[in-house]
């Protein structure tokens, strides 16, 4: 039998955020186990999951070299995920924009009774019920068009395909070829819905209320949309070649 859930924090620097964070995941969740993937923080961030785990079994750290990207960093989790026997892997940021306590919602909706199940619940800020918070227009902006350009771009239904919180069935992860890959930042968002729609998963959202984070500094940056752009069209160009 599979064991439960894996939620997946991507973390660098987060040391202000992750105490409180782990124990709302707990509190929301107290069934899952989280996975810490650390880019080798200087404020202490590893040091505090070790020492956070010591008298605690549903926690694990993953502590890797230095600042690899977040697009790298999910992955590591989802691999995880499928060679310790999952059924599903949660992924959510570090800074509180995605609020624990939705956790119990996305997990109903996988496998709600009278519905079809899903291979992947998107925690949807562009649905009825969901919403941003403390975005200055440009990022709004920003989001909105990223997404336009994906889901018109590579076909995708989901109304969020850049938010980062998410729950994916693993064996539908199992389908992918990750070694294809090719997004290391946030365009891992759009890329892997992409790939999981290419393997027939299906897709559900349920409303969140994206709060923009209160302490530390956001790793978001022009280069990266410009990066997802790129890699969003690379997509589209990938499935023409292959048709």
């Amino acid at each position: 039998m599979s064991k439960r859930t894996l939620v997946v924090v991507a973390t660098f620097n987060e040391a202000e955020n992750l105490p409180v964070l782990v124990d709302d995941i707990f509190r929301y969740a107290p069934n899952v186990d989280v996975l810490v993937v650390d880019d080798n923080s200087p404020d202490g961030t590893g040091d505090w999951c070790e020492e956070y785990r010591i008298d605690e079994p549903r926690l694990f750290c993953l502590h890797r070299t230095g600042k690899l990207g977040l697009g790298t960093a999910l992955v590591a989790g989802m691999r995880f995920a499928m060679e310790n026997g999952y059924r599903y892997v949660m992924t959510m940021d570090a800074d509180f924009s995605h609020p624990p306590v939705r956790i119990p919602a996305m997990l109903y909706g996988m496998d709600a009774p009278g519905r079809t199940p899903v291979d992947c619940m998107i925690g949807s800020r562009y649905i009825p019920g969901g919403g941003v918070e403390g975005w200055p227009w440009k990022r709004h902006f920003m989001s909105r068009g990223v997404n336009f350009y994906t889901r018109w771009l590579l076909a995708l239904k989901p109304k969020d395909c850049s938010g980062g919180f998410r729950c994916y069935r693993v064996s539908a992860l199992e389908k992918l070829d990750f070694d294809r890959i090719r997004s290391q930042g946030y365009s891992l968002q759009e890329e892997i819905l992409w790939r999981l729609k290419c393997s027939g998963a299906k897709f559900g959202e349920t409303p969140i209320v994206f709060t923009d984070r209160q302490r530390g500094q956001s790793k978001i940056t022009l280069n990266e949309a410009v990066s997802a752009v790129r890699i969003i069209f690379s997509l589209r160009m990938e499935a023409m070649m292959g048709r």
